[in-house]
């Protein structure tokens, strides 16, 4: 076939905008993957498959899953929260007073261990409200939290609070407003108190998602994938259009990680997550 003049601008212009998605593609977004996602995938095998995908973390994993990271040369972007009695997840956690002498020694203990093992960020949890009002739950997440701090500082890590949904999946859960936890953030008073934003559930809570991202990015540690409604595949069978979400994450200029956290609906669960990772590439 005859290349006509046209035809040669089409063909290079092509050829441009393929190098620069590969490009973006290959140096924009920092992928992990939550490995509760994956509970018939064990764990050495998921860390085989990750490389090959595009992962450079998989995350949600405490002490005694981070050297099976570091064997393949992956890391663990947000590590796993301590709990002590029953206290420090989802449903207790920092909003009641009563539990931060517990939570402070856990996380004390905690927070070199993660530093010594090159991590970045632990997470954490407000709680239930229980009937506590925001306001005083906002009070006392930064009062137990403030006592963290100094340690968090001294070993550079993030003490990062998730932002999840209370309409589906976690009734009553406090921090379930970006507002909310910018807030306590702020009432904190520390460079390393941050947030998770999950995509999902701040889509579930409040919607407007890209405006939020780029208005309190300063505030987000990490961000959280998840398909809408439903929590499965993050590609058209769903409500969110996440090549424009993760542009505008990249355009704040995060250097942090994506953490696919949908669950595979389909049987070849690998290759799903390989599709949320390219869709996120952006």
């Amino acid at each position: 076939m005859m290349l006509t003049r046209r035809n040669a601008i089409a063909v290079a212009t092509i050829g441009a905008s393929l190098a620069h998605r590969l490009t973006a593609a290959g140096n924009s977004v920092n992928h992990s993957v939550c490995k509760w996602c994956y509970s018939k995938t064990p764990l050495e095998t998921l860390c085989q498959s990750a490389k090959d995908i595009g992962l450079s973390s998989i995350e949600l994993l405490g002490p005694n899953d981070w050297p099976m990271l570091q064997k393949y040369g992956l890391t663990c972007a947000m590590a796993s929260n301590p709990t002590v009695d029953g206290i420090g997840g989802i449903m207790k956690a920092f909003n009641r007073v009563e539990n931060h002498d517990k939570l402070v020694a856990a996380y004390e203990d905690y927070i070199p261990k993660a530093a010594a093992a090159g991590l970045k960020n632990v997470i954490c949890f407000s709680g239930n409200r229980d009937g506590m009002p925001d306001e005083q739950g906002l009070e006392n997440c930064a009062k137990g939290l403030q006592r963290l701090m100094p340690t968090a500082e001294k070993h550079k890590i993030n003490i990062v609070m998730e932002l999840l949904n209370s309409k589906v999946n976690h009734p009553d859960y406090m921090c379930d407003h970006t507002e909310w936890g910018v807030a306590m953030c702020k009432k904190v008073g520390s460079e390393r108190m941050k947030l998770l934003y999950d995509i999902y559930h701040m889509q579930i809570m409040e919607g407007d998602v890209i405006a939020t991202i780029k208005k309190h990015n300063a505030y987000i540690a990490h961000y959280h994938t998840g398909g809408v409604p439903g929590r499965h595949e993050i590609d058209d069978s769903q409500e969110l259009y996440y090549p424009a979400i993760v542009k505008a994450i990249v355009d704040t200029g995060f250097k942090g990680f994506v953490g696919q956290e949908f669950v595979p609906a389909r049987p070849d669960a690998l290759a799903s997550l390989k599709q949320g990772v390219q869709i996120c590439n952006v």
